[in-house]
């Protein structure tokens, strides 16, 4: 078995080496030539996989090592009769766990208290439901908006998307759909930006082109808004840095991008691969998870403050925005691209919140329900 596999993707060396052939390439630069006699291709999200690319060759299987599959041509695949794997949810906490920390970072900057605030969860899968958690674990009022989920369920909880733009938060977690009934193509543009109010805040860590970049700028620089957090861009890696320099908070498409959610991935298209051919006992990555870490929160903290101490401890959002803005206006183009896929394929991959243990003290035992909501794992003790 000859398998053709982006080299980024973690762990590909341990999950696939013992199958086969193994070729490894790099991120955009896959050639046809790579592949055209092999059997297998993983790819992650930025390599689009369609006609186009696998017609003529002898690929008998397809995986995305991501949750998002846009970039597939599901239906070119099941015409030629060649198999897909991909990992649904693999990185749904990873994500749920970047918007908490940017919420606790955001609200500390402006001095609010998430308590008084309410959010909308647009897009209510694996991400949104696990964002919905975190930000109930803040206290928050939590609306939710998932059009596909409402009319499939009818549940009354699923509201239209005029009645939560309202909130003070909205975040996205949307697949990128062009067609309807469901579109979310440029979802948030003009239209919608010129309805809402100077207090409100957008968040994006679902694709790019769910915003129109543009329009969000405009309304940015308009102040017609609070602010806006933004993982995901239009037209990556050659992102608009003019928008990074108005943005709160802007990374590189990394809010997924954990040490678990990676392994996931790893695990679930190796999985599908060995489903696929028949190939018994898959790859699991039970070896290379990490010893717990036991932080506390910041001497002195309280309260949210103290919450925001531990977050940033055990994911520092700060330095992946810094990382990011040390690109602009100094890496001409293209060479800003290829940083920009560097920050992403070379990502240090971070621990999600169960591996960290909160040591508490008075007075922030009572914080206690508040981390264990949020992943982490708490030890409390009475000050001798």
């Amino acid at each position: 078995m000859i398998i053709t596999i982006d080299r980024a993707i973690p762990y590909w060396k341990d999950a696939f080496s013992g199958l086969g052939e193994i070729r490894p390439f790099s991120g955009r630069d896959l050639r046809k030539e790579t592949f055209r006699d092999a059997d297998v291709l993983i790819v992650r999200s930025i390599t689009p996989v369609d006609s186009s690319l696998i017609e003529g060759s002898s690929v008998r299987f397809v995986a995305a090592a991501s949750a998002g599959i846009d970039h597939i041509d599901q239906q070119y695949l099941k015409t030629r009769g060649i198999g897909f794997g991909y990992a649904p949810g693999c990185n749904a906490n990873s994500v749920a766990e970047y918007i908490a920390t940017a919420l606790c970072v955001f609200a500390s900057r402006r001095g609010w208290n998430l308590q008084e605030k309410s959010i909308a969860v647009i897009g209510v899968g694996n991400v949104g439901s696990l964002v919905e958690q975190k930000a109930r674990a803040f206290g928050m009022d939590v609306l939710l908006c998932d059009p596909p989920l409402r009319d499939r369920t009818h549940d009354p909880k699923y509201k239209d998307f005029e009645e939560v733009l309202g909130a003070d938060f909205l975040t996205f977690h949307v697949p990128l759909v062009k067609k309807e009934p469901y579109p979310t193509l440029h979802m948030l543009d003009r239209s919608i930006l010129d309805g809402l109010s100077p207090n409100q805040v957008l968040i994006n860590s679902s694709r790019g082109a769910v915003f129109s970049n543009q329009d969000l700028k405009a309304a940015l620089q308009r102040k017609k808004i609070e602010g806006a957090v933004l993982d995901v861009w239009e037209d990556e890696p050659q992102i608009d840095y003019s928008l990074l320099d108005l943005v709160d908070i802007g990374t590189p498409h990394i809010a997924g991008s954990s040490l678990d959610g990676k392994i996931r991935a790893t695990e679930m298209v190796c999985k599908d691969l060995h489903d696929f051919f028949g190939i018994p006992s898959p790859w699991t990555g039970d070896s290379v998870c990490p010893d717990a870490v036991i932080i506390h929160p910041e001497k002195g903290c309280t309260g949210q403050d103290a919450v925001l101490s531990v977050l940033l401890q055990a994911y520092n959002i700060l330095n992946d925005d810094g990382n990011l803005r040390k690109l602009g206006g100094i890496v001409p183009l293209p060479d800003a691209n290829r940083e920009f896929d560097r920050l992403r394929s070379e990502y240090s991959f971070r621990p999600e919140f169960r591996h960290f243990i909160v040591d508490l003290y008075e007075p922030c035992v009572e914080l206690s329900v508040i981390f264990e909501a949020l992943g982490f794992k708490v030890r409390k003790r009475a000050v001798t």
